[in-house]
């Protein structure tokens, strides 16, 4: 882990690239385009950067009549605003009929932290995650993110990419490659798997070499794609160490502890802690005072994974 970039940022440098290289790209914006980093693009390519103001619901409408001429239109806003404002026009007018939008936000999570309850999205995932044909990305870091942006551009109907605002350390080497649906094994260990997604993949990792301190060895995964899941890198990795904590800024309901469960209750019965937020809104504060107030900063990560190792010997 070396230099320090929010999602955000690296989302707003690939985009005005794919703008460069795809005249079929188009961006809509609700009047954050600073916050997003849509702003870049704007100033690049302004003919195919349309600024529709406060009107999230309007904007979903309006990329949703662009998909349908063939273009590819990107849609960014605040995650917490995309997942509720917009939440109807997303399902009606972008996912039933199956359309080509992709919906890239900011915030997600309590990244919004000193912003207040109002701008962290802790529910949109859960919320998306539900609509038939769409697809829900969250990228652990810069990297990460250009990939699979790129990858959204040629994966058919909608997506759902979620970044956050603060810097986040660069995990991967400049030239790694992503595919959506397919879960990266970062650490391989033999008692306890753990799984996380966007800014609480570091986290996870820093907990890895806790354990490993302790003589505890953890896998540790960085699950970006949370629909479509990657079940085949889960049940490998479940089969062998027997235990999973998954590890998400996001509610613990219908989120990515949510998907796992399920897959691991329908094929491969194991037992599964969930780090998140339980059932609670947070508050406005420092962010990684809030992880820690909540039990999702990498000491929780290493009590929960020592307390089941306790609980099944």
């Amino acid at each position: 882990m070396t230099e320090a970039v929010p999602t955000r940022d690296a989302y707003g440098e690939v985009l005005k690239n794919l703008g460069q290289e795809n005249d079929h790209v188009v961006v809509f914006e609700a009047d954050i385009s600073k916050s997003t980093r849509t702003c870049h693009f704007a100033r690049a390519f302004p003919e195919r950067f349309f600024q529709m103001g406060v009107a999230e619901a309007n904007m979903m409408a309006a990329a949703a009549g662009m998909a349908t001429t063939g273009y590819i239109p990107f849609v960014s806003t605040y995650a917490v605003f995309a997942s509720m404002r917009a939440c109807e026009q997303i399902r009606t007018f972008i996912a039933y009929p199956n359309l080509n939008v992709k919906i890239a936000v900011s915030h997600g999570g309590l990244t919004a932290s000193n912003d207040g309850v109002t701008h962290q999205a802790t529910e949109d995932i859960g919320i998306l995650r539900t609509i038939p044909h769409m697809t829900i990305i969250m990228p652990a870091d810069s990297i990460s993110t250009r990939s699979l942006v790129r990858a959204a551009v040629s994966w058919p109907g909608p997506v759902y990419l979620r970044f956050t605002r603060d810097p986040v350390p660069v995990l991967y080497p400049a030239d790694e490659i992503f595919q959506i649906g397919k879960g990266k094994l970062l650490r391989e260990g033999s008692e306890v798997t753990l799984i996380a997604i966007g800014d609480m993949v570091q986290f996870a990792l820093a907990a890895a070499d806790h354990l490993s301190a302790d003589g505890i060895e953890a896998d540790v995964i960085d699950m970006h794609t949370v629909k479509p899941l990657d079940e085949e890198l889960l049940l490998d990795r479940a089969v062998n160490t027997g235990r999973v904590v998954v590890i998400e800024d996001h509610q613990i309901t219908n989120g990515l502890g949510s998907a796992v469960a399920e897959v691991l209750g329908e094929h491969l019965p194991t037992p599964v802690r969930r780090i998140g937020l339980q059932n609670t809104f947070a508050e406005s504060g420092e962010y990684d005072l809030l992880l820690k107030k909540f039990g999702m900063d990498t000491d929780s990560i290493v009590q929960t994974a020592r307390h089941m190792l306790m609980v099944q010997e």
